[in-house]
C-alpha cells in the first residue's frame, strides 16, 4: 500500500479524488490537508509516500511554496485546474501533471509511474554508496572521479545538487532527496532541506539559537542542522 496524502482547499474535490481513489487499490489515502501550512505539518509526522497537491491554495502559499519547505519530501502528483504551471510541476521533480476535473485513464498512468519510482528507489536502498566508492562527477567540460570520501557536502541548488570536495563545488543534475536515496545514511547525513553533510567531516559544533544544532565542517562551511534532524543527529552521533 503507498500512503498519501491529499493536498487541497477545496473540500468538494478532496472528496472526488477520494471517490476515484478507492478503484486504486493499492493506493491508502490516510490524511488530507487543506493548505500548506497543514500539509507541512502532516507531512513531516506521517511521512506519506505519496502526496496529491493542489498548486493555488489560500493562505498565500502555493504548492510549490511548501515543497520549498519540506525537509522530508514525498513522491508529488500535482492536481490542479491551471495548465500553466505544467513546465514549473516538473522543476519540483514532479512524477505527473493531472488536470481537474481528473481523468481517470490519465491517474492509472500516474500512479503506476508512483509505483515504478518506489521500486526503483527500493532497489537503490539495497545498493547504498558509501566512503569506498567512487563516482564520477561533470559539470561543463570538467570530469572527475571521485572517491565519497572526498566529498564533505552537498548542497541543494533547484534540480541541482552542488558537491563539495577539495577546491571543487561542481552542480550535478540530482535532486537532494534521489542524492540522500543512494547514500549510505551512516556516513551521510541530511541536515536540513538544502544540504546532506559528510558526518566525518564535521570539525566543531554548536549549539543553534532556534534548539538545532550548527556544525562547521573541516574546510570552514557552516551547516544548520534543523530543530527536527537534530534529535536524529544526536541518536546517530552518540554511543
Amino acid at each position: 500500500m503507498i500512503k498519501t496524502i491529499i493536498v487541497d482547499d477545496e473540500r468538494l474535490a478532496r472528496n472526488e479524488l477520494r471517490k476515484i481513489l478507492k478503484e486504486f487499490p493499492e493506493i491508502e489515502v490516510i490524511e488530507e490537508a487543506v493548505n500548506a501550512e497543514d500539509a507541512q505539518e502532516k507531512i513531516e509526522l506521517l511521512q506519506p509516500e505519496l502526496i496529491f497537491l493542489d498548486i493555488q491554495m489560500p493562505g498565500g502559499k502555493t504548492g510549490f511554496d511548501l515543497l520549498e519547505q519540506l525537509e522530508y519530501t514525498p513522491k508529488v502528483l500535482f492536481t490542479t485546474a491551471y495548465s500553466e504551471f505544467a513546465i514549473k510541476a516538473f522543476e519540483y521533480n514532479a512524477l505527473d501533471y493531472l488536470l481537474k476535473p481528473i481523468d481517470k485513464k490519465r491517474l492509472h498512468d500516474a500512479v503506476q509511474k508512483v509505483k515504478k519510482q518506489l521500486e526503483k528507489d527500493t532497489q537503490s536502498q539495497k545498493h547504498k554508496l558509501g566512503n569506498d566508492d567512487q563516482v564520477f562527477v561533470k559539470d561543463g567540460e570538467r570530469c572527475w572521479f571521485v572517491k565519497l570520501s572526498e566529498v564533505r557536502l552537498f548542497e541543494s541548488v533547484g534540480n541541482y545538487a552542488k558537491v563539495f570536495f577539495g577546491n571543487n563545488k561542481p552542480l550535478i543534475l540530482k535532486s537532494l532527496n534521489a542524492l540522500e536515496e543512494r547514500l549510505d545514511d551512516k556516513i551521510f547525513f541530511r541536515a536540513n532541506r538544502k544540504h546532506i553533510i559528510n558526518l566525518q567531516m564535521i570539525q566543531k559544533m554548536d549549539t543553534h539559537f532556534n534548539g538545532g544544532l550548527k556544525v562547521t565542517l573541516n574546510a570552514g562551511e557552516e551547516i544548520e542542522i534543523s530543530r527536527r534532524q537534530a534529535v536524529k543527529f544526536k541518536d546517530n552521533m552518540s554511543l
